[in-house]
């Protein structure tokens, strides 16, 4: 079986609900009273489903979407990017602030399905991508990127392009709970912390219900 339509789909098994560090702001997602979450990640192969990150609220991200919002100065009338944005929050949240463009970018076609649902329950417009843009630049003034840092050589390799993102004078803001792959010395690393925020997160996705997450400047 696979899945032809992945907006009728997402629709069928997600609740719209509001986000916990951002509640202003709406998502599709999966949670106890959805089949998605119960779905293992076999059985989300069986039906063409790839793991479904979109379907959920990460701490990063909430982060990411509440710094935008409480200082929306940072993305207003700016082109802004999402860069690996799953369900478009972070996107979603600048798009709230006052920014004049939103790209909002995943290599995942069900995160680019889920990501219009999203912005249309929010009454805003993100402009979808669906490719890989590591290594790219093509001028946004900002970049946003949560939770990137739990692949080792995913991490390398997107927080060196950021670093040249923001040498050329881009703002560029990363969200992050404490991911494996976050420099160990952060600040050593070119990156600045703005906030630090305790999110509310579920227990079948991380280790505490309540993940103590900052949001950081690259330099």
């Amino acid at each position: 079986m696979r899945i032809d339509d992945p907006a009728a789909f997402i629709r069928a098994h997600t609740r719209l609900l509001p986000v916990p560090h951002a509640p202003q702001l709406l998502l599709h997602v999966a949670d106890e009273a959805t089949a998605l979450w119960e779905k293992t990640e076999e059985e989300l192969g069986e039906i063409g489903l790839p793991p479904p990150f979109w379907a959920f609220a990460w701490a990063g991200g909430q982060a990411l979407a509440r710094y935008v919002l409480d200082h929306p100065e940072v993305v207003a009338g700016r082109s802004v990017l999402d860069f690996a944005a799953g369900s478009g929050l972070v996107g979603i949240a600048a798009a709230r602030a006052g920014a004049a463009r939103v790209e909002a970018a995943d290599i995942d076609p069900f995160a680019c399905a889920a990501m219009p649902l999203n912005a249309a329950a929010n009454s805003v417009v993100l402009h979808t991508r669906e490719t890989d843009l590591v290594g790219i630049d093509e001028g946004w003034e900002v970049v946003l990127a949560g939770d990137i840092c739990y692949e080792r050589d995913l991490a390398a390799r997107v927080l060196a392009w950021l670093r040249a993102l923001a040498a050329r004078g881009a703002t560029v803001l990363v969200g992050d709970p404490g991911r494996a792959y976050l420099p160990r010395d952060a600040e050593a690393s070119g990156l600045a912390p703005l906030a630090t925020y305790e999110v509310p997160v579920t227990r079948e996705l991380e280790d505490a219900e309540i993940k103590r997450t900052t949001v950081w400047r690259l330099r």
